[in-house]
């Protein structure tokens, strides 16, 4: 009979440092946010644990990179197999702790935890160097090795995918990893880590699963032994995690926010880009960074393509995710749901007009679509991180790049269009690192680059195998001679 991953209650009140210890931090509760059922409390961590776990992590990581890549390569896919097992136990943990519905969470589990795993193992035995031609009689080559301690700080909205896409590749290169998660989903982005990588062998000392609050983060970046930190949030955040580092001299990776544009062209059939522009607003309740945040549609079809989007919007069913069959399920907390309905409302203020949604019942939003939504309102010019949906109208396609562009944030875009070699040419003109020619802006694989531009990160430093090796690795010149050379001195 199999085991369940977290069925041994050692994990519970604790957090992960060279094994399960007290966190010298009050304990976490762990909440449901569809029902507000405790569902268990997690140990919380300190800059005093920060540094103790840096020092044990150092250590640790010089053994681990000395090792053959095969060993590095074999516990990254007993962690893939793990995640499969397991399955059905940890999408549980992600629908009843992140609000997430069964679908999303599987998402999760599969691609965010058991493909990467896989593709990091491949990463162990990818080429890590070249031959360079030198003028001189010797061998001359760049090599890469790891860094040593990787900081991980991620999100509540994704913890499982938007963690371990830097997790698995960093400890596949050789490195060690301190996480933070955040402490709303410290089990299913924290203590499923800790579990999977116990259970597939990783050595002691190698991952370190620390819960907290933004003190945690911030004695991450401060410490002297952790040279490279991937943090996945919000762009206020981000920013604050970019400066903090920058003093420091240390290389960050910023995963951060977004308002991503979807244009509808004219000549497309309404019905499927409704279906498509729902699923890139609402799926996770819109709480999602490459969500579909701007629907910029052809005036000449706007008022169909609004209604038809509403209609999408009223026909799907808000609720618990855990107690049945729904599209959408809670937002995350009352603060933001507060910041939510703020925009909603602001909007409204300025001349919109709610076409479906604007309302709301504990922390479960409706699904709103909001029609004539003037270009200067919040929510065309703001992240929402909610299940809202603004349509703006275009006269011409000239209009809709200038609207595309119009924002701080370049992270994801979508163009609906019969005509795809003009999409790719208005996608040309508009900054985005993710481009998607007839689908929504929320897509992820574990084998694509991934990151955004401008106030949406620092580009592409997750996904595939150059842009992890230039995330978690250092490029260092060799040269190797013979004999030694005559100088005159």
């Amino acid at each position: 009979m199999q085991t369940e991953l977290l069925a041994d209650p050692q994990w519970s009140g604790r957090i992960f440092s060279g094994g399960w210890v007290r966190g010298s931090g009050e304990d976490i509760a762990v909440t449901e946010p569809a029902t507000g059922t405790l569902l268990d409390r997690v140990g919380s961590a300190t800059p005093a644990d920060v540094a103790k776990a840096a020092e044990h992590a150092a250590q640790a990581q010089r053994e681990w990179a000395a090792r053959p890549h095969t060993d590095r390569a074999a516990v990254l896919r007993r962690a893939a197999a793990l995640f499969e097992r397991h399955q059905e136990e940890i999408e549980t943990w992600l629908v009843r702790e992140s609000g997430a519905i069964r679908l999303f969470a599987t998402f999760q589990t599969l691609v965010g935890g058991a493909d990467e795993c896989h593709e990091a193992a491949a990463l162990a035995s990818a080429p890590y160097g070249e031959l360079l031609r030198s003028a001189q009689q010797r061998l001359s080559f760049a090599r890469r090795v790891p860094v040593g301690v990787v900081g991980v700080i991620a999100p509540f909205n994704a913890p499982l995918i938007l963690a371990m896409r830097a997790v698995a590749p960093a400890l596949a290169l050789g490195n060690a990893v301190l996480l933070k998660p955040d402490p709303r989903t410290a089990v299913s982005g924290g203590v499923v880590f800790a579990r999977i990588f116990e259970e597939a062998g990783l050595p002691d000392g190698l991952l370190h699963v620390l819960p907290g609050g933004a003190e945690v983060g911030a004695a991450l970046v401060d410490d002297p032994q952790v040279p490279v930190i991937a943090f996945t949030g919000s762009t206020r955040a981000g920013r604050a995690v970019a400066v903090a580092a920058a003093t420091r001299l240390k290389r960050v990776h910023l995963e951060l926010g977004g308002n991503s544009a979807l244009i509808v062209c004219a000549g497309v059939d309404i019905e499927k880009a409704a279906a498509v522009g729902a699923y890139g607003s609402f799926n996770h309740a819109g709480q999602i960074c490459m969500a579909s945040g701007r629907h910029l549609v052809d005036a000449r079809i706007a008022d169909e393509y609004a209604a038809a989007l509403a209609r999408h919007a009223d026909a799907l069913t808000v609720g618990d995710p855990a107690g049945g069959d729904v599209a959408v399920g809670p937002i995350i907390d009352r603060h933001q749901l507060a910041g939510i309905d703020a925009i909603v409302r602001d909007t409204v203020d300025a001349g919109a007009r709610i076409a479906a949604g604007g309302t709301y019942e504990g922390l479960f939003y409706r699904p709103t679509v909001l029609a004539d939504v003037p270009v200067t309102s919040r929510a065309c010019a703001e992240e929402i991180f909610g299940p809202v949906a603004p349509v703006v109208p275009f006269a011409d396609l000239d209009e809709a790049v200038r609207l595309a562009a119009d924002s701080a944030y370049g992270l994801s875009l979508g163009i609906l269009t019969r005509d795809v070699m003009q999409g790719l040419e208005v996608a040309g003109r508009i900054p985005s690192g993710l481009v998607h020619i007839n689908d929504q802006t929320v897509n992820d694989e574990a084998t694509a680059p991934f990151g955004g531009v401008g106030d949406s990160g620092t580009g592409s430093r997750h996904g595939g195998a150059a842009a992890n090796l230039d995330a978690f690795t250092e490029q260092q010149w060799v040269t190797v001679r013979g004999d030694l050379p005559d100088y005159p001195f």
